[in-house]
């Protein structure tokens, strides 16, 4: 069941874009610009060491983010807010949530990545969907460990839910780790279901591998978004 923080799971079908998702008060979520790659881009690595995307690749994704009108096959949002607890000399850990890439344990400095503390305005997350009707995939949906626990995840899935049904999709689709269960279990609430397995898709943790790792699945998951 969402909290008071999290958005209800619906949309607007007559509107031109799915309505924002309701976010904790001093966060907001607004299309990801030109100007955000850096951020964005930082957080990647951060959270994603194993797999990261280039920066190429966020700049082709972003290329193909124009108006639907006008061909656009793609949208990329993101989430500013400040830094929840943030504090001079303290740091912050946590597991990121991820549809296409590794799950990760991020040490972070909050003053270096807050700045001006509580009333910095940073990038805490950021999502990208492809919708080729009739089918939509979920790119990348990430959140900053810090700012776990206050909604933006699901926000953010919801928010592509949404959207992929306005543009007319009839299933949603996303990857996740094998061995990302908490990731797992927020698609589950809203609706996901494994439909398919890639055996060994995603890298593993190099460190690991001689103790019997090596290469994780992928768990392909849908969401029915008609019948």
């Amino acid at each position: 069941m969402p909290t008071p923080s999290e958005p209800v799971d619906e949309f607007d079908a007559t509107s031109s874009t799915a309505a924002d998702p309701v976010l904790p008060a001093g966060y907001s979520m607004r299309l990801l610009d030109w100007a955000d790659l850096p951020a964005v881009h930082a957080l990647e690595n951060r959270l994603f060491p194993l797999d990261a995307w280039p920066l190429s690749f966020f700049e082709e994704e972003l290329a193909q983010a124009v108006p639907e009108p006008d061909g656009g096959t793609r949208d990329y949002r993101v989430i500013t807010g400040p830094v929840p607890g943030s504090a001079s000399g303290t740091t912050a850990t946590g597991t990121a949530v991820t549809g296409t890439a590794v799950t990760g344990t991020a040490v972070i400095d909050a003053d270096r990545d807050a700045g001006a503390g509580e009333a910095a305005d940073v990038v805490l997350g950021y999502c990208g969907l492809m919708c080729v009707p009739p089918l939509a995939d979920v790119q990348t949906i990430a959140v900053a460990p810090e700012a776990e626990g206050h909604g933006l995840g699901t926000a953010m899935l919801l928010w592509m839910v949404a959207e992929a049904a306005r543009r007319r999709a009839t299933d949603l689709l996303l990857e996740v780790r094998a061995d990302n269960p908490r990731a797992q279990r927020l698609y589950e609430r809203h609706g996901f279901e494994h439909i398919h397995t890639r055996a060994g898709y995603y890298p593993g943790d190099a460190s690991a591998q001689g103790a019997g790792g090596g290469r994780v699945d992928a768990l392909i998951m849908r969401r029915r978004l008609v019948g």
